[in-house]
């Protein structure tokens, strides 16, 4: 049977798992879908909820403040996309047997922190050690916010005519991720300085930040229609992810999607396309074109760079890449092709 790593694709979630989300409620303003990252319940006196849910990351070898961080901030990455902070966390932890109740301290003391730093309250969930367990994702978590109903983005409200703004750069989330874990062989084909450019990245997986100078407290009112972040599937993934949810065409410019040198040696060596492999930390944000300069350099003041990729385009004019003066279709991959290359190091013996 072939496996398939990730997230279940497109087809599957669609015909499957939205199809059958329980009862009707009324006031479900947005439900599950392909490329929208929150779902959002209506609430009396203008006000609305929205709500995101993940896994937790546990990854010894990378260390536990490291994956505390990703548990906290991919976490956060979605919820931002409504252009608000989350406010409240519930979190469901399944530990391995073999795993410390020391270590766990060290690890939750490092879960508090990181929410504690971006205003998060953590009101409950489940916490528990089970035989067996040795994956690297140890659960789950939740987190919710509560906003102004007519400021609110989810990526439905993609406008046709809006540009597409990247913030950062491409693949950074992959790209630290591996250099953390095949420090030695990094360094021994492409120098010691590249890996520890490439490890320095790991703390730019967060895009709260970015979302919220974007957005300037007022999203919809600063012509920001809709923002989308990276994960699996990479700039171009999200960006597919995004006008799919829409029912919009898009138009992405190639030579303008950002990757810096390190990030093109590091993909190099793992066989990765940068464009198509999980970026955490890089938000897509689609604006009216007369306020893409003001949001720029909102997120320049706060050193965030910012390029602009594309337009959004009516339905008709399809997903199109323009790839060295030629129009090309843009592909969407169910698999993003991190997963792969980490495991082929792996078991290569990459160290």
């Amino acid at each position: 049977m072939e496996k398939h790593l990730g997230k279940v694709e497109q087809n599957f979630l669609e015909n499957v798992i939205a199809k059958q989300c329980g009862a009707e409620q009324a006031s479900l303003r947005v439900k599950p879908q392909f490329g929208v990252d929150v779902a959002v319940i209506e609430l009396a006196g203008g006000q609305v909820m929205a709500i995101t849910s993940d896994p937790l990351s546990l990854i010894p070898s990378l260390g536990l403040a490291e994956s505390a961080w990703l548990s906290v901030h991919l976490l956060a990455n979605d919820m931002a996309t409504t252009g608000f902070s989350p406010m409240f966390a519930q979190f469901v932890l399944n530990l391995p047997d073999w795993f410390s109740k020391s270590d766990f301290q060290t690890y939750w003391g490092h879960i508090h922190q990181f929410c504690k730093e971006i205003g998060v309250a953590i009101t409950g969930g489940h916490t528990g050690f089970i035989e067996g367990q040795n994956s690297t994702i140890a659960g789950g978590g939740t987190f919710w916010n509560f906003c102004p109903a007519d400021q609110i983005l989810t990526t439905t409200q993609l406008r046709e005519g809006d540009v597409i703004l990247v913030t950062k750069q491409s693949a950074i989330s992959s790209v630290a991720i591996l250099a953390m874990s095949f420090p030695q062989t990094i360094q021994n084909k492409l120098g010691k300085e590249v890996q520890q450019k490439a490890a320095e990245m790991f703390y730019q997986t967060s895009s709260l930040k970015d979302a919220l100078a974007a957005s300037n407290g007022k999203p919809q009112s600063e012509g920001i229609s809709a923002m989308h972040d990276v994960t699996e599937g990479g700039i171009l993934g999200a960006i597919y992810e995004m006008v799919s949810a829409a029912d919009k065409g898009v138009l992405v410019y190639d030579n303008k999607i950002p990757a810096d040198e390190t990030i093109k040696a590091v993909c190099g060596l793992f066989e990765l396309d940068y464009r198509y492999c999980v970026g955490a930390g890089s938000m897509i944000i689609a604006c009216s074109p007369e306020k893409a300069e003001s949001i720029s350099k909102r997120l320049q003041r706060e050193n965030i760079p910012c390029t602009q990729v594309g337009e959004v385009k009516n339905k008709s004019f399809g997903k199109k890449l323009l790839q060295n003066d030629k129009l090309l279709d843009m592909p969407y991959f169910d698999t993003d092709p991190y997963w792969q290359a980490f495991f082929k190091a792996l078991q290569s013996g990459w160290k």
